[in-house]
């Protein structure tokens, strides 16, 4: 397999894009550099030097059912006939929105509209605070929340940097990050509940709120402990803070109600946006109706050109629509297509000596090195897991025609066939086999 049209393109690219690319996360392609491809269906992508791929990435999760599924491109390019951008009220954002709401476990609750998972989470912490009066939110060590300066801590950061498991360090992500943003926010060890325990009380009545990830699918892909999230909603009730579950990853696609349906909690606010729209960029923040009040009266500013763009809604609309039309099967083939990866992954690595190691609900998993037998936060993941090994194995998988994410994390689609199952635990034998 060769890549010599996209190292061309790509030389061409560091002359006009910051680096080469348009997200930073784009420069860590396993085959060492940024390919550049030319189209996508399905569960397959072709780069422009014409190698074809099984897409484990998609889009790092949007694309719950595979590249460019006809039903959305036949419900937007009828939409896009309306019109692109009304910054106007439409009747679509009212039928998503009564479908999304006839999903999310939350009752009696309001909706908004965004473009980004960044743009709703920051509007999420910014209605925490004006609802509670309160300044300060905890977030956790290894949750994304996005790339705004107020979430972009102790995500990855260095292990010297980030102090004690029983009081860590708020670590900036980047370089530029205005350092008084750290002041609001506590940081805590996920998965631990006498540590959040023990956040609470060294601040008492100054936490707004805790926002988190329900599912950590940005540092491994790891559950909760059992009875994790309702103590931590216990917590949050006793002390007069609120609970903000991320689900821009889980949303729409570890269960139709998302983590909160899975997991069986469900939390004051939540987040959604990749699975939301089958590909397009859109987002949404769901929430207890007193509390979302405070977005519908003005007290806490919103706005957004894009917000509820006839584009992304009709794909929204399209997506959930088709994922009513499926029933109770679509989320079990799903999962049951991941779980059965899994499987052949760990048999791969049970009959080779690997130590490979895979964990998640289905939908979605992260594949990893390491001889624990469970990572249960982000210390867990950096202290005990190769990134290095991980990378040349994904590296060779994209030889053979394997796309997997940089980051180790695994997105099914319910385009993916048991060929492509079948090829890729193949493959990955393969691979491994030349690792040990």
């Amino acid at each position: 397999m060769h890549y010599d049209d996209s190292r061309r393109l790509y030389e061409q690219a560091i002359d006009l894009l910051a680096g080469g690319v348009s997200s930073q996360f784009r420069i860590h392609e396993p085959a060492g550099f940024p390919l550049f491809f030319d189209r996508a269906k399905g569960s397959y992508m072709w780069d422009v030097d014409g190698n074809k791929y099984i897409d484990y990435v998609m889009g790092l999760g949007p694309n719950l059912f595979g590249h460019a599924p006809e039903f959305i491109i036949r419900r937007v390019n009828e939409e896009m006939r309306r019109g692109f951008v009304f910054s106007a009220q439409h009747t679509g954002e009212l039928e998503v929105t009564e479908i999304a709401l006839s999903m999310i476990p939350i009752s009696d609750a309001l909706v908004r509209f965004a473009s980004s998972g960044t743009e709703i989470n920051q509007l999420a912490i910014r209605l925490m605070r004006g609802f509670t009066g309160r300044s300060k939110y905890i977030k956790f060590e290894g949750h994304y929340h996005g790339w705004a300066d107020n979430v972009s801590y102790s995500i990855h950061p260095s292990l010297n940097q980030v102090g004690s498991p029983l009081a860590p360090e708020p670590v900036p992500e980047s370089a530029g990050i205005d350092p008084k943003t750290a002041e609001n926010i506590l940081v805590c060890e996920w998965n631990d509940l006498d540590k959040i325990k023990q956040v609470f009380k060294r601040h008492p009545d100054e936490i707004a709120g805790v926002l988190m990830e329900p599912i950590l699918g940005n540092s491994n892909t790891i559950l909760p402990s059992s009875g994790y999230l309702e103590g931590v909603k216990s917590l949050c009730h006793r002390e007069g803070a609120l609970l903000c579950f991320d689900e821009v990853i889980t949303g729409f696609r570890v269960a139709k109600g998302g983590a909160q349906e899975l997991l069986g909690v469900t939390p004051d606010l939540a987040t959604y946006a990749k699975s939301l729209a089958g590909g397009f960029p859109i987002a949404m923040l769901v929430g207890r109706r007193e509390i979302m009040d405070l977005i519908g009266n003005g007290m806490v500013v919103h706005g957004g050109s894009f917000n509820s763009n006839l584009v992304s809604i009709a794909a929204a609309h399209a997506s959930l629509q088709h994922i009513q039309n499926a029933g109770l099967g679509f989320y079990s083939e799903l999962n049951d297509r991941g779980l059965r990866l899994m499987e052949g992954l760990r048999r791969n690595a049970a009959e080779l000596g690997s130590n490979l190691h895979v964990q998640g609900p289905g939908s979605f998993f992260s594949i990893s090195f390491t001889d624990r037998p469970e990572i249960l936060n982000w210390r867990d993941h950096a202290l005990n897991c190769d990134e290095s090994k991980y990378l040349r194995f994904a590296k060779k998988l994209m030889e053979k025609g394997v796309r997997l994410s940089s980051i180790g994390r695994v997105h099914m689609a319910s385009t993916h066939t048991e060929e492509d199952l079948k090829y890729t635990i193949e493959a990955a034998r393969e691979v491994l086999q030349a690792l040990v």
